[in-house]
């Protein structure tokens, strides 16, 4: 390869950044009286890009029109009360996330692409407000935007989704990509043994990771006592996160050559995606749920997603481009079940297009509405459960929403 077109596709990967999931819509009406344990119930979410509902535009992936898979239209991050503008700039709380489960349900989501444990601002100047009390200038972290919208609203349930990015997620996306396009398949260069990759899964850091994941949970927890809950008053959701990706084996696209980047969208090598699999994410999801466990809370409920979009990941040898599967766009027979429910992974080719990189490797319209449907499951009617949720069969329920099963 030649030094100018490495140096070029490494620019191109060092691009993308990947940020982990999401607004409140505009609440419905309410009595005076709403509150705790008072007026019609609500579910809340907080946490990161993987419950704000990032990516939540597209339903599939394609390389031909964005209009052909576009399910959200332009105003599909907007979440402010006249829908036209986002309250938080790039937290991408879309239409179609988890949070709306309806049936007479209302529901508020305070989750942020890209948002830690605790709040911070990126490098664009993006505020990310964290599970934590933060308040300055207007900006409030998520357990004070907690607190204050359940002074008045009856919240029965809140679903949490953090800590992803406290392991560098993004960062990890990036090195991998990187590595697979700089370098030729007779002579790889992984990342599931680079520094900067390895340095987020030592004993040490992971041990810090699932402390902080501990006072953020138990953050939600004050801003409800605060609020005037008791803990049997409500119940908390903790979820993991899903496998974006197959194992190398169930990849559709070959190693060699640039197909699986220039064409999936999901430059992985093989082994990396093993380890992506077999190490990183059970090794995320071990710190999340220990970290909802050293809680001691009672009213804590887990949510186990991993193998959710198993058949249905990007690239998956199961699944397809809609020009792959003959498919017009979104809406064909079938596309729920032919098409992934993942994100491509996007570099600055997204520059001048409706595309956002920041929306790479995350659940699409089919799967936000997949886990929407996890997240109704768990609601039980009023009587919250946790459990694992799957995939289970082909086709679409009554709600628009892929099949899946929580047991």
């Amino acid at each position: 390869m030649s030094t100018v077109i490495r140096r070029a596709r490494s620019r191109a990967a060092l691009a993308v950044v990947v940020g982990l999931a999401a607004t409140a819509f505009a609440p419905a009406a309410q009595s005076l009286a709403d509150g705790p344990n008072s007026g019609t119930p609500w579910v809340a979410t907080l946490g990161d890009s993987y419950i704000s509902g990032e990516a939540g535009r597209w339903a599939g992936n394609t390389n031909g029109a964005a209009a052909n898979i576009d399910a959200g239209g332009a105003a599909a991050y907007y979440d402010n009360a006249t829908r036209t503008g986002e309250q938080i700039v790039r937290c991408h709380r879309s239409t179609a996330a988890e949070a709306h489960i309806g049936g007479g349900v209302n529901s508020v989501n305070l989750a942020c692409s890209g948002a830690r444990t605790a709040t911070f601002t990126d490098s664009d100047g993006n505020f990310k407000p964290g599970l934590d009390f933060y308040s300055s200038g207007g900006n409030v972290g998520q357990a004070l935007a907690l607190q204050n919208f359940a002074r008045a609203n009856n919240v029965k349930l809140v679903a949490v989704s953090i800590g992803g990015n406290d392991f560098n997620f993004a960062s990890i996306i990036q090195t991998c990509l990187t590595d697979w396009l700089t370098s030729p398949a007779w002579w790889p260069d992984y990342c599931n043994d680079d520094s900067s990759v390895t340095a987020n899964f030592t004993g040490a850091n992971v041990t810090a990771v699932t402390g902080r994941i501990t006072t953020a949970i138990l953050n939600v927890r004050r801003a409800m006592s605060t609020a005037g809950y008791a803990d049997g008053d409500y119940r908390i959701v903790v979820q993991d996160y899903e496998s974006p990706i197959p194992n190398g084996a169930g990849f559709r696209y070959g190693e060699s050559g640039y197909t699986r980047q220039n064409t999936g969208g999901c430059g992985f090598w093989n082994a990396d995606a093993n380890w992506a699999n077999g190490t990183a994410l059970p090794t995320i999801a071990n710190a999340v749920h220990n970290g909802a466990n050293a809680t001691g809370l009672t009213n804590v409920l887990h949510l186990y997603l991993s193998s959710a979009f198993n058949g249905r990941r990007l690239c998956e040898n199961t699944v397809g481009l809609l020009e792959e599967r003959g498919l017009a766009n979104w809406r064909a027979a079938g596309a729920v079940d032919q098409t992934e429910w993942v994100d491509q992974i996007r570099t600055v080719s997204t520059i001048g297009s409706d595309y956002f990189i920041q929306e790479s490797l995350h659940p699409n319209w089919w799967g936000q509405k997949a886990l929407r449907n996890c997240l109704r499951q768990a609601w039980n009617g009023g009587s919250p459960r946790g459990g694992t949720c799957t995939r289970t069969a082909n086709g679409l329920t009554g709600a628009g929403e892929p099949v899946m099963t929580l047991r």
